[in-house]
């Protein structure tokens, strides 16, 4: 039986990161005053409750300290299943947080929801731990309506416009001096540094740069699929944690969520998507948003994992999200998900339509897994090892001519012939022939196989270029 991955908490303070969790109820401005911690447009920001619904780690740094801020969605006491899930991630983060920030909206004013938030605090923190952020106060005239929040029982507000970055160094220094000190670790393994953990933190890939954690930038595998495929409950069974909300609701992920786990087959940061329908049949902002983030994560990624419902069959969406991810030129593995709900006899039929629809994949791996019960999920590992590494390969200009001078020696060409190849690019590997005429397409074919198979390159997509000569 496979070992499943070895996840560590590099986001731990004893790694020399401390943690700043940003909480409150729905709709007060958590994710904005994120965006403005870190200095960029991180988290989706809409003006309607519920947006953000995963916890979402970031990196920050002011006045040269780095630490994590982590984003969560509105806490509520009660509600939907949904909303409960949601209210859970936000527990989990100000639980594991060195700090905690707790927003409130001054525009509002105190609430019901504001008090249930504040006795939750009080029963699980410190009040040393607390800092109470009073949201949207955009003027002078409107510090004195503050003091309303004292009644909370957290301590003196700090009054704030997250929108317009009013009062926020002031916070930030703050945060800065009730953080705890801790020196930043030698490089070297993650397993070294602290071998007894074995869950993942999410944490951005500068992270691994600043602290000198690892030997390099950290492949960035992006999972990829239509909504409610399975996406967020694979992301959790690789990473080791409930790190993204999990609803039968389509489109419960908002935001890409990304963790970096140490596994066996080295560092891989995944990163978790929303899910992607047809432009036409986007029906507001926040959706409009998630799919430009998941694009611009695929577009960023060393690796893709689409995932196919396999109950559903492959649909015309799944075609045009594969075609995107090929275009992106990145290596793709193709999961067929919930495998093990589909019937024996329309198996086949399902292999088959995956085979035809999906035939410019033809070097992708197939793996059929179930990503609830753990069914094939070990086998994606490996998989993704060996396509990220072919992916970063540059062959010698000798050992490439002469790949290509066997390969017509062995099968002529009598209409065109190679002069000289040379690989022009990496990711993907790109292949520059040099030739007296046109190639065919199916000669091009035979090529790429010969070079695929003489130097291992597997998985990897790669891409064939024809310069005439004369």
């Amino acid at each position: 039986m496979p070992r499943p991955p070895k996840l560590v908490p590099v986001t731990d303070t004893r790694l020399g990161l401390a943690s700043v969790a940003i909480v409150g109820r729905p709709n007060v401005g958590k994710s904005t005053l994120l965006n403005r911690i870190v200095g960029r447009r991180e988290a989706i920001v809409q003006e309607q409750p519920g947006v953000t619904r995963d916890r979402k780690d970031v990196m920050a740094e002011w006045t040269g300290v780095p630490f994590v801020v982590i984003d969560t969605g509105g806490w509520r006491a009660g509600g939907s299943a949904l909303d409960e899930k949601v209210s859970r991630q936000a527990e989990k983060a100000l639980d594991d947080a060195d700090l905690v920030l707790v927003v409130v909206d001054n525009m509002v004013g105190l609430t019901e929801e504001d008090e249930q938030v504040a006795a939750l605090l009080r029963k699980r923190r410190d009040l040393d731990t607390i800092l109470l952020i009073a949201n949207k106060v955009d003027g002078e005239t409107r510090e004195s309506d503050i003091w309303a929040f004292s009644r909370l029982g957290l301590g003196e507000p700090w009054p704030v416009s997250a929108l317009h970055g009013r009062g926020t160094g002031d916070m930030l220094d703050e945060v800065i001096r009730r953080l705890p000190t801790a020196e930043f670790p030698v490089a070297g393994s993650l397993e070294e540094a602290d071998p007894e953990f074995d869950h993942a933190r999410a944490l951005d890939r500068a992270t691994f740069e600043d602290i000198g954690v690892g030997g390099g930038t950290v492949p960035a595998v992006v999972i990829a699929g239509r909504p409610n495929v399975g996406k967020s409950t694979l992301f959790n069974r690789l990473i080791g944690d409930e790190r993204s909300v999990v609803h039968d609701l389509p489109g419960t992920t908002r935001d890409s969520i990304d963790t970096v786990v140490v596994t066996e087959e080295g560092e891989i940061r995944f990163v978790d998507t929303a899910g992607m329908r047809r432009k036409s049949r986007i029906d507001d902002g926040t959706e409009y948003f998630s799919m430009v983030r998941a694009l611009q994560a695929i577009d960023e990624s060393d690796a893709a994992v689409l995932v196919i419902d396999a109950t559903e069959g492959v649909t015309h969406q799944d075609q045009r999200l594969a075609e995107r991810i090929d275009a992106a030129g990145c290596p793709i593995v193709l999961l067929l998900n919930k495998w093990d709900l589909v019937d024996a006899d329309e198996r086949p039929e399902v292999e088959e339509q995956l085979r035809i629809k999906l035939s410019f994949l033809g070097y992708a791996p197939v793996l059929k897994v179930s990503a609830k019960t753990g069914l094939g999920v070990h086998k994606l590992l490996p998989a993704l090892s060996s396509s990220v590494a072919a992916y970063h390969v540059r062959v010698p200009t000798r050992a490439l001519n002469e790949c290509i001078m066997a390969a017509q020696a062995a099968h002529p060409n009598r209409e065109a012939r190679i002069l000289y190849a040379t690989q022009g690019a990496t990711d993907p590997p790109t292949f520059t022939l040099f030739a007296n005429r046109e190639l065919s397409p199916q000669y091009l074919r035979y090529l790429e196989r010969k070079i695929r198979e003489t130097f291992n390159f597997g998985n990897t997509p790669m891409k064939l270029r024809v310069r005439k000569r004369g």
